[in-house]
Formats: structure tokens, sequence, C-alpha cells
């Protein structure tokens, strides 16, 4: 009976053992991967104003954002842990307006990557949908994530490029705010807007129009304007509107194209028009090449892909057709580099 008991006894503490050592492995190695991404650092003031009272330094925030976890997936938290962590929902510094299809989803993550940086999870369509935007600015602050008043949300939604009433509600709310458009190279962009669409018809069983007949009025045999999927690659057209509340200063083109490819120098780019000190490393980007593009690396415990609706195979479509709206494109491309002081390699 003695002897079963001992056997009893070494085999717990073998347990409790094992537990303890592994308990203080992954300890050493969260605190050893926040040392290597984010040297203590204080976060200088971002957007023109002066520091706050009660600065974090930036290793502190990326350690702290495990802490942060519910309180951005629910507003479920007590008033006492939101008091206790310092915790508010602000509204967000700057907006990712655009565009759909270019790669906005994309940007928002890899800029999460930043510690400065909480992202609103979902799309909010505060701006561009007349019923959201009449529950009052209220309404929209609540649907912002829970953050540390020293970090700057950012939310995205690609349909506010578009929408006519969107600048002149963004510039009401906060006139100084900085905008993010993220742009694809403009057919490219239109083709993928349509895969996106046909692959929803496609869920549901119901049939649709090949690329050609939508971007080609059959008419005329010119590019067909009133389509969707054209008029957004227009983004000069759109960008116009916005110069009518805003300087250009306040805009930043990101390169869609080349944040698939090369990721890091974009998202440096955007580190400095946000006034962000710069954090976002190569560490952080890892290409997968079973998905076919960059996933994100927070540290040595924690990766992330993008959801596998991305990177979707475009269907082919029609040389001449692709040649016809690159032709048709191709005035507007250059007016949009005038206008931004930023050339893209487009044909």
């Amino acid at each position: 009976m003695l002897f079963k008991q001992q056997a009893w006894l070494r085999q717990k503490l073998l347990v409790l053992g094992s537990l303890a050592v592994g308990s203080l492995l992954y300890l050493v190695a969260r605190v050893g991967s926040l040392d290597r991404l984010q040297p203590i650092c204080p976060i200088e003031g971002r957007f023109g104003g002066a520091r706050s009272q009660a600065e974090f330094p930036l290793r502190a925030l990326q350690f702290k954002r495990g802490l942060l976890h519910e309180f951005r997936k629910s507003n479920n938290a007590s008033k006492e842990q939101v008091r206790l962590h310092d915790l508010v929902q602000q509204l967000p510094k700057a907006i990712i307006i655009g565009v759909r299809k270019g790669g906005t989803r994309a940007l928002l993550e890899m800029l999460n990557l930043h510690p400065a940086v909480v992202k609103a999870s979902q799309e909010i369509h505060f701006f561009d949908n007349d019923e959201n935007y009449a529950k009052g600015i209220e309404w929209y602050r609540k649907k912002m994530p829970f953050s540390y008043p020293q970090q700057i949300t950012i939310e995205k939604s690609p349909a506010y490029f578009i929408t006519e009433e969107v600048p002149e509600r963004i510039y009401k709310m906060n006139s100084s705010i900085k905008l993010l458009i993220i742009v694809r190279e403009p057919t490219t962009r239109a083709i993928s807007d349509y895969t996106q669409v046909l692959e929803g018809k496609e869920r549901k069983n119901k049939t649709y129009y090949k690329f050609e007949k939508l971007a080609i009025d059959p008419n005329t045999c010119e590019v067909n304007t009133k389509y969707k999927a054209v008029r957004t690659s227009i983004y000069t057209k759109h960008l116009e509107r916005w110069l009518k509340y805003f300087p250009i200063e306040q805009f930043h083109i990101v390169d869609g194209d080349r944040l698939i490819t090369e990721p890091l120098p974009e998202l440096q780019l955007v580190e400095k028009f946000l006034n962000l000190p710069p954090r976002i490393s190569q560490y952080n980007l890892y290409f997968n090449a079973t998905r076919g593009f960059y996933c994100l690396r927070f540290n040595i415990i924690f990766n992330k892909c993008l959801a596998g609706s991305k990177g979707r195979i475009h269907p082919e479509v029609d040389p001449s057709v692709v040649t016809k709206l690159r032709k048709f494109f191709h005035p507007f491309n250059q007016k949009f580099y005038q206008i931004t002081g930023r050339t893209l390699n487009w044909p």
C-alpha cells in the first residue's frame, strides 16, 4: 500500500513539474519574441498632438494584446474591467476607404501587426449606409474595438470610396482624419470584382454573364461604363469628389499589387504616413507557398493567414477585351498619378 502511494505521489509530482516547465518555456518564448519584435520605445505624437500623460511603451502594448483579445471581439466587458485596464472605444484616426478588391482586408490585417494599431474586425458601413448613419456618431464609436488611449483605431469599408455622400460625412466627423486608398491595376481589379460576384452566384446555383459581356457594351463595342466593376476602377473620378473636402496630403495611396509581392516597403510607407514609429519588420511577414501569398507572424506563438476566399483564381478573359479596357483606363490612370504624386507600374 505504501509503495502504491509513493508511486502515485511521484507520478503527480512529475505531472506538476512538466506543467511548470511548460509554462516557464511558454513565458520565455513569449517575452523573447516580444523583445525581438518590439524594443521599448514610447509612442510619439502620431497626429501632431501632444504626448499623453500616460504613455505605454510599445513593448507593453504588444504584450497586453492578449488581454485585449476578448474586448475586441465583443462589448461584454464590465465597466470595472474597462476602468481597470484604461480601455476606451475611440473613433478612428485613420480609415481605409477603398477600393473594393484592391486589398483592403490584407492592408488592415498587416497594419494590425503594429502594436500601436487596433483594427475594427468587421466593416462598419457607417458612412455609406443611410440607416446606420442615422443612428449617430455614438453608435459608430461603440462599434469600435476597445483599445488603450495611446493606440489608434483603424477601420475599413471599401464602399466608402465610391459612395457620393461619404466624403462630406467623414469630414463632419473629423476634418483632419488620415485616409488610406489601396488600388490595383484597374483591369485586374475589375476582373477580381467580377470573380467575387461570380463565386457568390455559383454558390446559389445561379447563372451569370461572362465578364466580356458585362464589360463591353454589345451595341457600341466600347467599354461599358455603366458596369459597376468598370466604374469603380476609374479611380480619379472618385478621388476628385473626395478632394472637395480633404487636401491630397491627407490621402495615402497604397500599391495593392506590390502589397501582394513585396508587402514590407508598402507597410513602411503607411507607418510613415500615420506618424507611427517603425515596428513592422520582415520577421512579421512570411511567404506561404501553399497559399501563394504572404501570411502574418505576430510572434513565435501566433501566425495568421488571410481567409481562403483571398487569392481567387480569375477566369480567362479574352485578350482583346483586356487590351481595350487597359486602353480605356490609361488616361484616367495618368490623371490619378498626377493628382496623387505616385506613379504605379500599370500598363
